[in-house]
């Protein structure tokens, strides 16, 4: 469940685009700056008494950079949403981030209505794909391995895990999943877990990756 004022904090050793940022956000009454740091490691030591729901982190930053940073609070801090919000437009940062825990990665040249979108969204369903990560992804999963048809490794899916990873994919929550199909939200989170367990994968959006590359949706 979305609350009601959603905390986020942002990270970027330019004071003057982070108060840029939270100005542009202003107007977003939902939305409330808890924090700001000017490195990682600044950050991660300011989490604790401040506690984001997300976190808007840029990657280069000195002492602790936005790579870094973004593994320790994906491991120490796993609910709490980053958001990378950079100038490096490089496939090879988006992929990687994405891979460290980043529940989405935004331009510094985004519209403030999109970085509000991608707060939401990740508050909503855990991640945001707009069409640049969605190009850069889907790119980079197809050229991990070619894609050699063969029935005995065929991946099967009952009709319940088919019809929660369509919804995954469709980004809709546990909840919402759980009242489409009259089952728990903690059913549907066990159907989740099962199938990233199965996958090899470690949150929803390598859900939503690995069923798109395999072709597991309709």
């Amino acid at each position: 469940m979305v609350p009601n004022i959603i905390k986020v904090a942002i990270a970027d050793d330019h004071k003057i685009f982070r108060k840029g940022v939270i100005l542009s956000l202003r107007s977003y009454t939902n939305i409330k700056f808890v924090m700001e740091a000017d490195n990682g490691e600044d950050l991660i030591a300011k989490i604790p008494e401040s506690m984001p729901d997300v976190i808007l982190c840029d990657l280069k930053m000195p002492v602790k950079d936005g790579i870094d940073a973004t593994k320790v609070i994906s491991r120490e801090f796993p609910n709490i949403r980053v958001i990378i919000l950079t100038m490096f437009e490089d496939d090879r940062f988006v992929g990687h981030l994405m891979d460290c825990g980043a529940a989405g990665y935004l331009l510094k040249s985004t519209d403030p209505a999109e970085i509000k979108r991608a707060i939401m969204d990740v508050m909503r369903t855990g991640f945001y794909l707009n069409p640049f990560v969605n190009r850069i992804l889907i790119k980079k999963n197809y050229s991990k391995q070619k894609f050699n048809p063969s029935l005995t490794s065929e991946v099967v899916l009952s009709d319940r895990e088919k019809e929660v990873l369509t919804l995954v994919c469709m980004e809709f929550t546990a909840q919402e999943i759980a009242a489409k199909m009259d089952i728990s939200a903690r059913t549907v989170e066990a159907i989740k877990d099962r199938l990233m367990e199965r996958f090899g994968v470690k949150n929803s959006v390598g859900l939503v990756f690995y069923a798109m590359k395999n072709q597991l949706i309709d």
